[in-house]
């Protein structure tokens, strides 16, 4: 069988003899008028009155957008926003556009024309979160948890507050978009690491599709409301990177009518686990590095076997990457075990710790392979992980080492799909 994989900027074709399963959402096709779609939301929005009637002249504010390593068709949604807001007689001058990085590193100039497009860029103030940065973060206390809450100032300071970003499956805040627009995206690093800290993810709860009883996400709502956001856009995407879904409107309507319509065609039930599953992170721009691509593992962990294999392709262009602490955290540990017993005592409290925490419950359960082309083979090993040159030869070995009756399963699109057992739904 032959089949394509999303795999960095143009994807991978494997061929695999014998019996394979393809586990893949359903296909939404793309809206046919993608801007009319958005100014169709701007002007009828889920429990909330029209953007337009939400601001007046001289009102100053602040657009929430994602950063480089989500698919967010920035380039498409901001065009329509920003001429919505300018007829509503909101002067250019009166509008920031803000990078939502969390703890990741900043855009280069280059990487922001290419999100964002070179008219906004030139003719628009644009910033870029720093979680580190004291001067601009201002103090919101504590969370019903007792976890630190620090906000980005120019965001707090606007009289306009907006969120945009995608709605996908997400593998520990149960979906992206809606108030993760301000925790992790808009936070101070403190927030974001009691946030993603070792208790949280390790939550039953805190998983693939589930918000509801999700202590990650429930505090991200926290946090959100408490910043009284003004209006929320959130779009859908197939593979092809289409809109397929605009939701706007009120943060949390509008997010839950997202994640209903993501649930629908994300979610796919299996009858039993399978032995061998590969998997990819969706191809670019989200399997850009190593870190990101734990996320794709996740999704092939809810339906291997214990003792089995995951193989996922990821291209990672920014290698493991250099910035942050994944790489370090886990060349420190040097094994999953390690990893979870490092990332378990007290008072731990590093960077990118969820990462390998998550990534450590998966190798636990499961060998993982990585193919990349990007990636040497002691770069993989560092990461712990088995490189793999040929997903064909390695499911080859593989088959030889769980027997004939062994099942595949291969899941092209990776965390664009939540699969599930159907026996544990």
């Amino acid at each position: 069988m032959r089949i394509t994989l999303a795999y960095g900027r143009s994807g991978l074709e494997i061929d695999l003899p014998g019996a394979v399963d393809v586990v893949e959402p359903r296909f939404v096709p793309g809206l046919p008028d993608e801007a009319a779609a958005l100014r169709e939301a701007l002007r009828h929005p889920i429990e909330s009155p029209p953007l337009a009637d939400l601001v007046r002249p001289g009102d100053t504010v602040v657009i929430v957008h994602t950063d480089i390593t989500r698919a967010t068709p920035n380039d498409r949604i901001m065009p329509v926003l920003l001429a919505e807001l300018e007829s509503a007689g909101i002067a250019r001058e009166d509008i920031t556009l803000l990078n939502g990085l969390g703890t990741h590193r900043p855009q280069t100039e280059a990487e922001l024309r290419a999100m964002l497009g070179d008219q906004i860029v030139d003719n628009y103030r644009c910033l870029q979160h720093n979680c580190y940065d004291d001067e601009n973060l201002v103090s919101l206390g504590e969370t019903s948890s007792g976890h630190p809450v620090r906000v980005n100032r120019h965001y707090l300071e606007a009289d306009v507050r907006i969120l945009t970003g995608f709605i996908e499956p997400h593998f520990f805040a149960g979906f992206s978009g809606g108030p993760k627009a301000i925790l992790p995206a808009l936070a101070g690093s403190e927030s974001v690491f009691t946030n993603h800290g070792y208790e949280m993810i390790a939550h039953p709860k805190a998983t693939w599709g589930i918000t509801a009883g999700n202590p990650i996400w429930e505090e991200m709502r926290e946090v959100a409301l408490r910043t009284n956001p003004t209006f929320l856009l959130n779009v859908t995407l197939n593979v092809r990177r289409e809109i397929t879904g605009v939701f706007a409107g009120d943060m949390l309507a509008a997010h839950a009518a997202g994640c209903a319509f993501v649930r629908q065609s994300a979610m796919v039930g299996v009858p039993e686990p399978y032995d061998i599953v590969i998997t990819t992170n969706s191809g670019y721009p989200l399997d850009q590095n190593l870190y990101q691509s734990v996320k794709g593992m996740s999704a092939a962990r809810q339906i291997v076997r214990e003792g089995g294999a995951i193989i996922i392709a990821t291209a990672c262009e920014d290698g493991l990457p250099d910035h942050g602490q994944y790489a370090s955290l886990l060349r420190e540990a040097g094994s999953p075990d390690r990893v979870a017993a490092m990332v378990a005592q007290p008072g731990f409290c590093v960077q990118d710790q969820w990462q390998v925490q998550i990534q450590a419950q998966i190798q636990r359960h499961a060998d993982v392979y990585v193919y990349s082309h990007n990636l040497t083979d002691e770069q993989i090993r560092q990461a712990l992980f088995i490189p793999c040159r040929s997903i064909e030869e390695t499911v080859a070995r593989l088959r030889e080492k769980h027997g004939p009756q062994a099942r595949v399963c291969v899941i092209p699109e990776g965390p664009q799909t939540i699969p599930y057992l159907e026996t544990q739904s």
